[in-house]
């Protein structure tokens, strides 16, 4: 399970419910190992610490009794303590920085001591101690465990030691006495995003830095079959206006942010992608399935998960998104499951009719959702008429 945010962890949740559909043969409850990067970290530990496929969609809509109801707003609470720590660090910052200038004048400008100051700037924006008591409240219930070494898998949950940029697997001998709920928080420490996280005297951010899914782990650890989702994919818009009546400029009129969004997923996908071919050479014998969505998938790039409906949508949309991947790719991935004694439905995959919210157990959303899009649909063709009636005339 690759990273991408809290976007990218209701993505994997709708990809992973079409995947547990749609191949016969398979529990996501009961794998040999699971390997979770960033926000992947979150979802791997889910599924091993039991939490189904359907108790992960219904979570994003409504909380269920005894649960905890997954709130993407908690990986965004504002680092307060480590802002005012900082800004209270700048009148010491300051004086040292003239003092550094009076006793060297000759071999640096005042401009040049005073990039002392930087050390005030936070280093992480976003606080994410409230991710680690969340996830410590869900493991807390219901015979879950938040230690590595109780539970009936191996889970590994990778970050990257920040000292030395070396990868570590949270969940191997040596790594397992770290609470499952601490390893996610490290995993997801995405910097200039959240804080470094501190284990053991050393400090660990977002695994993602190092590799994409880190399929690697598995396949050192003997899986013959792995599953691999990642959202992390950039935009292209080549054919956006047939698609939606979007520009290639408007990358560029939407800001910094997502600039900075195309550029960060374009590098993580082309390392993916090489790391791929280098599976294929070096663990022969092994499978290796990649899910993700398509590059001109423009409603999982633009998409604002922090509304209710939108976090709704996604799951849906990545659920469909992936049933139509996989009945697209069924001639190549049905002889490559069979192998591992497994078999894709194409039964279910041809089968239209089928909800996400159906299937599991909230047929009330699906009925709001098609009421919604009944209504949407009338308005846009209501929008079209009055235009072709009254071209001359703005619509409002």
């Amino acid at each position: 399970m690759a990273g991408g945010g809290p976007e990218g962890a209701i993505y994997e949740i709708g990809a992973l419910r079409a995947l547990d559909e749609a191949i016969e043969g398979i529990d996501f409850n009961r794998l040999g190992v699971y390997v979770g990067v960033s926000a992947g970290a979150f979802i791997a530990a889910n599924l091993a610490n039991g939490l189904t496929t359907a108790q992960m969609v219904r979570a994003i809509v409504k909380a269920e009794p005894g649960e905890h109801p997954f709130v993407p707003e908690t990986f965004f609470t504002p680092a307060l303590s480590e802002l005012v720590r900082r800004g209270l660090s700048v009148p010491r910052l300051f004086v040292e920085a003239l003092g550094d200038f009076v006793r060297n004048p000759r071999d640096r400008s005042l401009l040049d001591s005073l990039t002392r100051l930087s050390r005030a700037l936070p280093v992480g924006v976003f606080d994410n101690e409230p991710i680690r008591e969340y996830l410590r409240g869900i493991y807390a219930i219901k015979g879950r465990t938040d230690d590595f070494r109780q539970l009936p898998a191996r889970l590994y949950v990778i970050a990257s030691e920040l000292d030395t940029g070396r990868a570590v697997r949270f969940g191997q001998p040596g790594w397992d006495h770290v609470p499952i709920s601490r390893a996610v928080q490290a995993s997801t420490a995405l910097p200039g995003l959240y804080p470094p996280v501190e284990i053991d005297g050393s400090y660990y951010v977002d695994g993602v830095l190092l590799k994409t899914v880190h399929a690697s782990v598995a396949l050192d650890s003997g899986a013959k079959l792995v599953l691999c989702v990642n959202p992390i994919v950039p935009v292209d818009l080549t054919d956006a206006d047939a698609l939606g009546g979007l520009s290639e400029q408007q990358l560029v009129d939407r800001g910094l942010p997502t600039i900075l969004s195309q550029t960060f997923r374009t590098l993580i996908h082309s390392r993916l992608t090489v790391g791929m071919a280098a599976y294929e050479k070096r663990y022969r014998g092994a499978d290796v399935v990649l899910i993700e969505p398509s590059r001109d998938d423009y409603r999982m790039f633009f998409t604002n998960i922090f509304s209710f409906s939108a976090r709704r949508d996604v799951v849906a949309h990545a659920y469909q998104a992936t049933r139509r991947d996989l009945l697209r790719r069924f001639e190549d991935l049905e002889p490559l499951l069979r192998r591992h004694g497994l078999r894709l439905r194409r039964d279910v995959l041809e089968d239209e009719r089928r909800d996400l919210w159906r299937e599991v157990g909230l047929p009330e959303v699906s009925a709001r959702r098609a009421a919604h899009e009944t209504v949407t649909r009338l308005d846009a063709a209501l929008d079209r008429l009055e235009r072709l009636v009254a071209p001359d005339r703005p619509v409002t």
